[in-house]
């Protein structure tokens, strides 16, 4: 049995691109970057920031496309894929991508950090627009919970 899956969380380096196959499907692709910390050999503390190219096909892409914008952030799921090309100059070129199945849009940035809003969600959209306000326009915000989440009582 054979496996290629990855999940990364991560802000997005650049607005996703949105293009158009000759087939007419659409695709997006955008970047996320992630950051791990360690310590080095003389036991001082180093951030390392790597890169990820990403890649999603037809509604996903549209709406990829649509909600994400640089620095927000986004978790990704889906599978490694390597393409090669051969360029304009004759040399053989590489690119690894993740070819994404499921994103779930995270915090935007400059914005309090809320629940993260998933892709393809069949969920109704709630009444008023993006920032909160209701159906009358008096800008209620939304009002979320204020005690602490037991991480005993997530289910999974």
């Amino acid at each position: 049995m054979y496996l290629n899956k990855a999940f990364i969380i991560g802000n997005l380096t650049r607005d996703p691109e949105l293009k158009a196959l000759p087939s007419g499907t659409k695709v997006a692709s955008f970047s996320l970057a992630t950051n791990r910390s360690y310590k080095d050999k003389d036991g001082n503390r180093k951030d390392m920031a790597d890169f990820h190219n990403i890649v999603a096909f037809a509604r996903l892409g549209e709406l990829a496309a649509q909600y994400l914008k640089k620095g927000s952030q986004a978790y990704v799921e889906g599978r490694m894929q390597t393409r090669s090309w051969e360029a304009q100059d004759g040399s053989k070129r590489y690119r690894t991508e993740i070819v994404a199945d499921n994103v779930q849009f995270g915090s935007r940035p400059g914005t309090a950090s809320g629940a993260p809003a998933k892709a393809g969600s069949d969920s109704p959209a709630p009444e008023g627009d993006a920032a909160g306000e209701d159906k009358a326009g008096e800008g209620a915000a939304i009002q979320y919970p204020q005690e602490e989440i037991n991480p005993d009582d997530i289910p999974f």
